[in-house]
């Protein structure tokens, strides 16, 4: 938890000066760092004042995974942090807004101003609504640290009449208080409210395990992944649908989007020279047949999400792979066949098969110095294991 009060003197020029003192010592020891702090406090400091600054310094370092060099500017809650938007996401989103002409933005649930930050630094006009007043604080204070405009105030988004805005975006609270939810009827604010929103021009971000079937018609469903990592599903209504289901996908490379409208199906094939391992926001978007066309390959099983083809191909929604040889699916040979081989570190992955990777290697009893990639699925509805190599 975070104290308002606390909270507040820290925006203070004396609290700003024990937030500095803090960062220099947070990779301390906590009890250390505590002590160090307090010290350097003195008596112009309560506990909870220096608790404050302690707590900021260690989020602000654990932010920097989702907000990189902005981190070190901003302020983060326990909780906001976590349910808070990547950056690069965020900027993805606001750059689709931006691109749709997007002059005002109502955040409904703005959290710690994860979303609001990245719409008002795209040059959006936004404002923010959010029950918690820490978190409203905390909203303000990021916005003022990154020099955005933006305004922020306490209130229930469901009282909030969106109306005045080009668009509403809202990101559901998705925790109560027995933990993570997948009831949308649990969410804060409720299905029923999102349901609403979706009759005008509106974005919701949701869990990346929404069904397919929950999304309304005319709704466009993107499911986002940065770096590999599927982050969210975002539901664009009115004039910011553009398709029915979007992949898209966040890397080193910058980013790259496939579309249901791509997808002209694949059928099954054998086994062929390269395989592909679809990346999660495709798969979550139901687009593994658009990854297989566009190899030129076919699907190793209709219900696996694995896809190969006899060319090699360099692609942004999918991890590609040459297959050496394919090796005995039953363990006993196929302890045999790797031990044959010298091979003495294994990765393993697996789909569509009753296997725990690290139970099996364990049961392996691999020896060896070579390395090597196992990928264990079903071809054809069988089970098969294949020797693989990384491209």
């Amino acid at each position: 938890m975070v104290d308002l009060d606390a909270f507040r003197w820290l925006l203070t020029d004396e609290g700003q000066q024990l937030l500095r003192a803090a960062d220099d010592v947070a990779d301390d020891d906590p009890l250390r760092a505590q002590t160090k702090l307090r010290r350097t406090a003195g008596r112009t400091a309560d506990p909870e004042q220096v608790a404050a600054a302690l707590t900021q310094a260690a989020l602000r370092r654990r932010a920097v995974v989702k907000f990189g060099d902005l981190a070190a500017r901003m302020y983060f809650t326990p909780d906001g942090l976590e349910q808070a938007t990547r950056q690069p996401v965020a900027a993805h989103r606001a750059a689709r807004l931006t691109a749709f002409g997007t002059a005002s933005i109502i955040d409904l649930g703005c959290g710690i101003g994860g979303d609001l930050i990245a719409f008002a630094g795209a040059g959006i006009t936004s404002a923010g609504v959010d029950l918690d007043p820490v978190r409203v604080e905390v909203a303000t204070a990021n916005l003022a640290a990154l020099d955005l405009e933006g305004a922020v105030m306490v209130a229930d988004a469901t009282t909030v009449d969106p109306a005045p805005f080009d668009v509403a975006f809202a990101d559901p609270a998705r925790r109560t208080g027995r933990g993570r939810t997948f009831d949308v009827d649990d969410w804060t604010p409720p299905w029923s409210f999102v349901e609403g929103l979706l009759h005008r021009d509106s974005c919701v971000k949701v869990a990346p395990g929404i069904p397919h079937g929950l999304v309304p018609e005319g709704v466009e469903a993107e499911w986002v992944s940065d770096h590999g990592e599927v982050k969210e599903a975002a539901l664009w209504a009115g004039r910011l649908a553009t398709t029915a289901r979007r992949a898209t996908v966040i890397g080193n490379g910058g980013l790259a989007t496939l579309t249901d409208e791509d997808d002209p199906g694949a059928g099954v094939v054998d086994v062929a020279r390269f395989l592909y391992e679809p990346d999660g926001a495709v798969i979550r978007a139901g687009l593994v047949t658009a990854v297989a066309a566009g190899v030129d390959g076919g699907l190793l099983d209709e219900h696996i999400a694995y896809v190969t083809s006899e060319r090699p191909f360099t692609t942004p929604f999918a991890r590609s792979y040459e297959v050496l040889e394919q090796l005995p699916y039953r363990e006993k040979a196929l302890k045999a066949a790797l031990r044959e081989r010298g091979i003495g570190r294994l990765t393993i992955k697996k789909r569509g098969v009753d296997v725990v990777p690290e139970q099996l290697r364990k049961r392996l009893a691999l020896a060896g110095d070579d390395e090597a990639t196992l990928v264990m699925t079903r071809v054809a509805g069988h089970g098969t294991a294949l020797l693989v190599r990384p491209l």
